[in-house]
């Protein structure tokens, strides 16, 4: 894309986003940020009390969402971060997005926020997801009902029968792929990492994993998660509502695939049959609130990461790794030993064997440090909460800004350097490490990242040489490589 392209796309983003603020404000999202700055402002700011949090509400209407985006879309997305770090503190107040948001950079703060319960905060998200999630969401809902139908797929999607299966499936849709690479053209990185992982994801939920029901899932799924960046407009033309769309017909997709399994399970023991998908473990549960249609939504919803944070970790750890030549040559002699003593012994791959690789699981680490796959989260506060001595006012929106964190240097030596041997004497359940979230909504299907990610970079080392061309991490809005990562290669 040349320079003029360029600009015209960010202005107009710039625009999009004005729009959807001016929008937000109709609809009454954002409160009287008069009656909130009072509320602030009233916080004692004596030596042993609260402190008062220094910061700048920007512009009216539009606040400070100019100046974010723009940093967003440079090569330092957390240079808006950094300059108000360097003026107000590592915690201060802003207006993003159309509302008045209080920003931690503090890695304790944001993991005393994240492990909160929703007495105190309850996820937050922009208007157009909200309604494409729906309020049964499992990212929305709180309380009983989120804690168990978080640990129930939590539990699932840790055990070692899935994780069996997982390694089966990526075996073979990797299998499938590489076979078809041809030495003669590049291949798009990005796109093979989110075609495998979408249909790895795919069987793991819902038993789905090949031919036209898996198409027209996969294709529906687009249509769906286009509208998550659009404006919060409903009616027929619009992005939001094609999206939505997409939504319900995926969602009757799901229904009759639950509708299935159910018919199929009458005849049988409900303690007996051996769940084989998330889908199979909730409908085992006895609860009356996990309904069809909210385990149908769910699923679509759970999909969102197999579009985007798996192949996005697999993507940037094979761009790291071609930058990183020495980093590269350490994982290539690990794996090519696992494989060596795989074959001298006869014995198949395990998921274990993928994970207790020291020098992959570091370099996995290190990408989701430097990479940021989720550069943040956002909560809202349900009342007035003080923590480590900032108040963070009733209704105020929370941005726990995880990228600032993962790339500063106080907690960090050479923070933008690859550097994968940092974690050999590091621990990683620190505060200052936190690339899935954190606290009771903490990403359920982390190890799965790491286990897929593991799989990925085994079979690439273990069969191929390559070289990737030259290319641009976008930050903004999602993270992704601004040409798909093209790679030539050489098989061994």
């Amino acid at each position: 894309m040349d320079t003029t392209s360029s600009l015209l796309l960010f202005f107009f983003f710039l625009f999009v986003i004005i729009i959807i603020i001016i929008l937000n404000k109709i609809y009454g999202l954002r409160s009287s940020s008069a009656s909130k700055t009072k509320r602030i402002e009233n916080v004692s700011t004596h030596r042993h009390g609260p402190r008062f949090l220094q910061g700048s509400l920007g512009w009216p209407i539009i606040g400070e969402t100019i100046a974010f985006v723009s940093s967003a879309y440079s090569d330092h997305p957390e240079s808006f971060m950094d300059k108000r770090r360097l003026m107000y503190g590592r915690v201060f107040k802003s207006h993003i997005f159309g509302t008045a948001t209080i920003v931690s950079t503090d890695a304790e703060v944001n993991k005393a926020v994240l492990q909160s319960d929703s007495t105190a905060f309850v996820p937050f998200y922009p208007k157009t997801v909200r309604e494409l999630m729906g309020k049964s969401s499992i990212l929305l809902i709180n309380g009983s009902l989120h804690r168990r139908f978080h640990g129930l797929v939590g539990s699932f999607l840790k055990s070692p029968l899935l994780k069996a299966q997982i390694v089966r499936d990526m075996h073979t849709f990797l299998l499938e792929s590489m076979d078809l690479w041809s030495e003669d053209k590049p291949i798009l990185l990005q796109d093979v990492s989110k075609t495998v992982a979408f249909k790895v994801l795919a069987k793991a939920l819902i038993s789905v994993e090949k031919g036209e029901e898996l198409e027209e899932l996969k294709e529906e799924f687009e249509r769906f998660i286009t509208g998550l960046m659009s404006l919060p407009i409903n009616f027929p033309g619009t992005q939001l509502h094609r999206s939505l769309q997409a939504k319900k017909k995926m969602v009757k997709q799901v229904e009759k695939i639950i509708e299935d399994k159910v018919r199929r399970a009458k005849n049988k023991e409900k303690d007996g049959v051996i769940a084989k998908d998330v889908v199979d473990v909730l409908l085992k549960d006895s609860s009356e609130n996990l309904t069809h249609n909210l385990i149908a939504n769910n699923m679509i919803d759970m999909m969102i990461p197999g579009h985007d944070s798996v192949p996005v970790l697999i993507t940037l750890a094979v761009k790291f790794l071609s930058d990183s030549p020495t980093a590269l040559h350490f994982l290539t002699e690990e794996n090519m030993e696992l494989k060596s003593l795989k074959e001298l012994t006869g014995e198949q791959l395990y998921w274990n064997d993928y994970l207790s690789l020291p020098f992959t699981q570091k370099v996995i680490t290190e990408t989701l440090r430097m990479g940021n796959v989720i550069i943040g989260v956002m909560r809202k506060s349900m009342k007035d909460v003080e923590i480590k001595g900032y108040v963070i006012p009733k209704g105020w929106c929370f941005l726990a800004y995880l990228r600032s964190v993962h790339l500063d240097k106080l907690y960090y030596d050479s923070p933008y350097k690859f550097n994968p041997w940092r974690w050999q004497e590091r621990d990683m359940n620190t505060s200052s490490f936190s690339p899935f979230g954190g606290g009771q909504r903490l990403c359920p299907g982390l190890d799965l990242a790491r286990l897929e990610a593991s799989i990925f970079l085994h079979h690439l080392v273990t069969r191929f040489r390559w070289v990737a061309e030259e290319d641009t991490i976008i930050n903004f809005p999602t993270v992704h490589m601004k040409n798909k990562l093209p790679v030539w290669i050489k098989r061994r």
